[in-house]
């Protein structure tokens, strides 16, 4: 189990003050596609070409990203004030129209209005306006994505939410925060060493992560905001793996405290250490339940490394995969019913679902061999995870039901440990 990369070098460094903007683009390739896809047409906004992006340029490319819409082309634009021959898209195939318009209210500030008719029912599904700066033309487009998801799928989307990641280019390491389609990429943290274990806070505001600046692995919060970050695990010998609990008051971190490492709880402020997981084995990776109620970890006191589960407060512990000799990281979906983890088998690592109500139905969501670091999105449909490509770190987002592939790569460098962000109020 020390080879496994849960007891890699846990080593992160010196912090920016405040987030700045990277130079660094993201590529996505897409493969695949869902099961029955829904054919949708997107028409150009009216006078969007006025705002700084397109509008209807990012909700088509986040539409056709997912997987599960068939683009219709439109050609001209259409205003949400047009009347809507809905015969007329019946016949071109389309069962779903947007339309919308960009209106310029004043310096930096643009009016987005935008309406989406089910062509069959001849009816309007949805629509709204927002009031939108300069600065937030991509993020009104995504939130309108999210919206026409939600209406024609009955899930809510996550084109607006954001996901962090380590790059690693020459001799620097950086955190970084970018949306979900990899643009608008803000640098968090800058190091000379590697940064190790990034992930949110329940709000979205925060992220916790492991650094070794001070030669040694200490758990920090870090306020993506203002840049200030503060100290939560400090121990003798290993301060690692740290993850939230739902409401976002305390941390689980890996403590060995000098001895074998073990799971504990911890307030956010970094007082009252609880040890929770009592083995003979490294206990590490541990994760709560939606609910609090329980904690899914990794440990070898079988011999080789399991995930198992416990209360919350360290009772009770069950043994979960069985499948495999080589089971880490275990991440629990958002309506608990689906664990995820990484899984040694036929000469590589891969990205496994199953179902927590029968351990017996387990599916294999990636096709890459070197896989680590899965994530849910906030949805539940799609999980975020590290590969690689070569020899060069990656980034996959797969669906729940494996139809759906997205490659993630980054021009120079590498790209590492990603963590999807929550939906934010």
């Amino acid at each position: 189990m020390k080879n496994s990369s849960i007891f890699k070098a846990l080593i992160a460094g010196v912090i920016t003050l405040a987030c700045s903007f990277s130079q660094a683009q993201m590529r996505v390739e897409i493969s695949g596609v869902g099961s029955n896809q829904i054919p949708i047409a997107v028409a150009a906004f009216a006078n969007e070409e006025l705002s700084p992006q397109l509008v209807s340029t990012i909700i088509r490319d986040d539409l056709n990203r997912s997987g599960y819409f068939r683009l219709i082309e439109v050609g001209a634009a259409i205003s949400e004030t047009a009347t809507i021959d809905f015969e007329s898209w019946k016949a071109r195939g389309a069962t779903a129209l947007v339309v919308g318009s960009v209106q310029k209210k004043g310096e930096g500030r643009f009016d987005v209005r935008y309406k989406l008719f089910d062509v069959l029912k001849n009816e309007m599904l949805s629509g709204f306006s927002m009031d939108t700066p300069n600065p937030k033309i991509r993020l009104t487009a995504h939130k309108i994505a999210d919206d026409i998801y939600e209406k024609l799928t009955g899930i809510p989307g996550v084109f607006s939410t954001r996901i962090a990641y380590v790059t690693k280019a020459g001799n620097q390491y950086r955190l970084e925060i970018s949306d979900a389609d990899g643009e608008g990429v803000q640098v968090a943290l800058t190091s000379k060493e590697p940064i190790i274990s990034p992930i949110w806070s329940p709000d979205g505001m925060k992220v916790a992560y492991v650094s070794m600046e001070l030669k040694k692995p200490i758990v920090y919060i870090q306020n993506l905001m203002t840049g200030q970050r503060s100290t939560v695990a400090n121990f003798k010998g290993n301060n690692s793996s740290p993850s939230w609990s739902p409401d976002g008051n305390k941390l689980l971190v890996t403590l060995s405290k000098g001895a074998i490492a073990q799971i504990y709880s911890i307030n956010a402020d970094g007082s009252d250490a609880q040890r929770l997981s009592n083995s003979n084995g490294i206990d590490t990776e541990g994760r709560y339940s939606p609910d609090g109620r329980y904690i899914y970890f990794v440990s070898d006191r079988g011999g080789n490394p399991q995930i198992y589960r416990m209360n919350a407060d360290g009772n009770d512990v069950k043994r979960i995969t069985f499948k495999g000799t080589y089971n880490i990281s275990p991440r629990i979906s958002p309506d608990g019913n689906t664990l995820v983890f990484i899984s040694r088998r036929d000469g590589g690592d891969y990205v496994y679902a199953m179902d927590l109500a029968n351990s017996n139905q387990e599916l294999k969501l990636s096709d890459t061999k070197s896989d680590e670091s899965p994530s849910f999105a906030p949805n539940g449909r799609y999980v975020l995870y590290a590969t690689q490509t070569g020899r060069r770190g990656t980034l996959g987002i797969v669906s729940t039901d494996a139809k759906v592939k997205q490659k993630l790569t980054i021009q120079a460098g590498e790209i590492r440990e990603p963590t999807w962000g929550p939906f934010m109020k």
